[in-house]
């Protein structure tokens, strides 16, 4: 496993696991590799059912690179060589046929119809929590909840779309009666984290992991003490550096908005595993507030009959 952050480890897309999906792993170790490795990743990411069958000279010359090279790569994502690499393809291209008999995968082209797009949108989003849930290491996001549950407070940093998963994992945490904000804002969140310290926890969420507000804000939060988490797409990024804890997604970039679309729903996912945790560990309190804020919000709902007609009050 890599180390980050003095006492951080990888997570398992980072470990090389072989239970893991090497198609994950690759996509999200891709920004660190060298750029030949990079292109050899592209060819793998390309066509991996291919790749499953070709020599290593094959891959090699489609990558305008060396054997050797190929032979690097392997090992830096964690496989040990390239038939442990072909082996790896071929389960995974096995397993993603059992499972979806029929693929809408692929990028989305401009002449791609209605139909197409919801299709590939589905699909994608679909493969990220599935992809998401498979390689997400689970002793580490306990780690996560237990100090999220015994925090004196929780501060959550995400600018752009994370700030709308930073925002969901507040209003939830609120919900049950933890007390915890979100920021998006580069100033509140640097101040938000100087005023943090020992028994506290800052989580930053990008999809990149170098979003510089978000890392500056986590940085500082670990500099005054607090426990810092980083949720990101890729394990080796600038926040992961910065974090105590490094959680990871699996989510798959597409020609629009990749930052915003398929990450996001794979970062909900993690959203929601850390809150179901936190809450069981508090779950008389969890279930009184919850049951208190819905009541506080009863009143402001439109009542229905079973006919769909609404009631009149």
């Amino acid at each position: 496993m890599t180390e980050v952050a003095g006492d951080v480890t990888g997570t398992a897309a980072d470990s090389g696991d072989p239970d893991g999906s090497p198609l994950v792993r690759i996509r999200s170790l891709l920004p660190g590799l060298a750029k030949a490795e990079q292109r050899v990743a592209k060819v793998v990411l390309d066509d991996p059912t291919t790749v499953s069958r070709r020599s290593i000279t094959e891959v090699a010359l489609a990558a305008n690179t060396s054997e050797t090279t190929v032979t690097r790569f392997c090992k830096a994502i964690g496989v040990g060589g390239y038939p442990q690499l072909r082996i790896a393809l071929a389960a995974d291209t096995a397993r993603s046929a059992a499972r979806t008999p029929q693929v809408h995968g692929g990028d989305i082209s401009y002449d791609d119809d209605l139909a197409s797009i919801v299709g590939k949108i589905g699909f994608t989003d679909a493969r990220a929590v599935e992809e998401t849930a498979e390689q997400l290491d689970v002793d580490r996001l306990q780690q996560v909840v237990d100090a999220m549950a015994g925090a004196g407070r929780v501060d959550v940093y995400g600018v752009g779309a994370s700030a709308f998963v930073a925002a969901d994992l507040q209003q939830k945490l609120h919900r049950i009666g933890r007390v915890s904000f979100s920021w998006s804002d580069t100033h509140i969140m640097l101040t938000s984290a100087a005023v943090l310290g020992k028994g506290d926890v800052a989580v930053g969420i990008s999809h990149s992991g170098a979003t510089t507000d978000t890392v500056e804000a986590l940085r500082a939060a670990k500099e005054h003490g607090a426990t810092t988490v980083a949720l990101t797409n890729f394990p080796r990024s600038p926040l992961a550096e910065v974090a105590d804890h490094v959680l990871t997604t699996a989510a798959r970039e597409t020609t629009f908005r990749s930052g915003a679309t398929a990450s996001r729903i794979a970062q909900l996912t993690v959203i929601d595993c850390l809150f179901i945790g936190v809450a069981q560990q508090h779950m008389d309190d969890a279930v009184q507030a919850l049951d208190a804020t819905r009541d506080a919000v009863g009143t402001h709902r439109l009542g229905t009959r079973p006919d769909g007609r609404r009631r009149t009050r």
